[in-house]
């Protein structure tokens, strides 16, 4: 083989590589969801707790679904606590930022969509709670400054 030969084909190897790692290829459209339905799906049976009876079920909420998703129980408590001390119906009106994780209203409807619950308020706490640990899963706390 020639040197402009092995150049020409180093060259294309390295472009290719460039390429790839800028522009992944998509995977499974379960990938980082902790389960194997696609991010616009939610089993009913996924941590099936009444979080309308209180604190304490939606602190259980949290508990299970982060275990679910493989999230650190801790943090996402801390930080439930910290933005709706664990109030379902929290609301800062400066923001727009409601629910337990206090999403802003103009994510809210794109976030609910893509992570399985099309159409739900932020004040539902279940979706709240679950698109945020199917967030935090996929991309980390960096929303919420952790």
């Amino acid at each position: 083989m020639s040197d402009r030969t092995w150049m020409r084909r180093f060259s294309a190897a390295l472009v290719l590589a460039a390429t790839l790692s800028l522009f992944p290829t998509p995977g499974p459209a379960s990938a980082g969801t902790g389960d194997n339905k696609p991010y616009h799906y939610v089993s009913n049976n996924i941590c099936p707790i009444e979080w309308r009876r209180g604190p304490r079920q939606v602190k259980r909420l949290v508990r299970c679904t982060a275990r679910h998703w493989g999230v650190s129980i801790r943090t996402a408590l801390h930080v439930a606590q910290r933005e709706s001390n664990f109030r379902h119906r929290a609301y800062n009106g400066s923001s727009c930022a409601s629910g337990i994780f206090q999403h802003l209203c103009h994510y809210w409807p794109g976030r609910a969509r893509l992570y399985g619950f099309r159409n739900r308020s932020a004040f539902n706490a279940r979706a709240n709670i679950i698109v945020t640990m199917r967030m935090v899963r996929r991309g980390g706390w960096d929303p919420w400054g952790y």
